[in-house]
């Protein structure tokens, strides 16, 4: 029988257990054997491999996070590393491994296909920031928890006549903060791929005092040049200029957790048993993305190492939305 591991790594996000149980429930209705490995690439290094059957990845759909738990390895990053994972694949006669993550962890599977090893990896990020996929597992959930905060703070900030500034997290990709930005009606955007000076924040803050808004709202990817802390201290130096008063909301993690939404429980899915496709098609060395509303496979070494930026442009757009 063959035998198939899978391993979520990396920044937890919602839809992972979603794409861990179709790995599983596909694979074995398709004959294979199932193992998980436990946290990440420091377990598959460590050996931590747990038999799963179809009733062993029950009631996870839901769920945030990865029962599998995660890590961020270190390790795999040197060559020692690399032959201790590849040893322990062949120790535990793993014939295909299925990676469940984003840059750091294709990254990872990368270097092991370079060692032979046939790796498929699922597109499994909050940050969105992947080549190869349209969206990742994770993302639009991450969106609506931001986007649910920025609701909540607007009815404060209109209360006191206040501007917020919301950072979210994305690494160095916008793609949070733009999503988040436009859908929550934010008077003001800066992302880490349009540099945005903090006059021009200003500027939009204040334009929208100017119209005869009582608040305002500027959403600040953490990535960017000036991120709130950065901002807040340039406002609070030129505070008799803009004439309101600024406060900082960083989500951090929090846009992490929870139970992800039905379109990242669907992609996890669909991306799973695209993810078995690709191991009985013997198409390794790939990554699993949602291209043009379909599933799609990307080689890996046109993945690794590599950020797709959010769509600058949108900042353009979002401004004069915010009229």
């Amino acid at each position: 029988m063959r035998r198939l591991a899978v391993l979520t790594s990396g920044g937890d996000a919602p839809g992972m257990n979603a794409a861990t149980r179709a790995v599983v429930r596909s694979a074995v209705a398709r004959g294979f054997a199932v193992a998980g490995v436990y946290h990440g690439y420091t377990g598959l290094i460590a050996g931590d491999f747990r038999a799963l059957g179809a009733r062993d990845v029950g009631g996870v759909l839901h769920e945030g996070g990865t029962f599998l738990g995660t890590t961020r390895c270190e390790s795999l990053k040197t060559d020692a590393g690399r032959v201790a994972a590849c040893r322990s694949l062949e120790q535990n006669g793993i014939d295909a491994l299925v990676v469940i993550g984003g840059n750091g962890s294709q990254t990872g599977a990368h270097a092991l296909a370079d060692r032979g090893v046939a790796v498929v990896g699922v597109a499994s990020t909050i940050d969105n920031d992947l080549y190869g996929t349209d969206v990742s597992i994770g993302a639009t959930t991450a969106v609506d928890v931001a986007l649910e905060a920025i609701d909540r703070l607007r009815v404060t900030a209109a209360a006191m006549r206040r501007a917020f500034l919301v950072e979210v997290m994305g690494r160095n990709c916008g793609f949070l903060a733009l999503m988040a930005g436009i859908t929550g009606g934010a008077e003001a955007i800066a992302i880490p791929e349009l540099d945005v000076g903090p006059d021009q924040i200003a500027a939009d803050l204040h334009d929208a005092y100017a119209r005869g808004k009582s608040h305002a709202i500027a959403v600040i990817a953490e990535g960017a040049r000036l991120n709130a802390d950065r901002l807040l201290a340039y406002f609070r130096d030129n505070h008799d200029r803009f004439g309101f008063d600024v406060r900082v909301t960083k989500l951090g993690h929090v846009q992490r957790g929870g139970a992800p939404g039905a379109f990242d429980r669907m992609l996890g899915t669909m991306l799973g048993v695209a993810a078995v496709d690709a191991v009985i098609d013997r198409r390794f060395g790939v990554l699993v993305g949602l291209v043009n509303g379909a599933p799609a496979c990307t080689p890996l070494a046109d993945v690794a190492g590599r950020m797709r930026p959010a769509n600058a442009a949108l900042v353009e757009t979002a401004r004069q939305l915010a009229a």
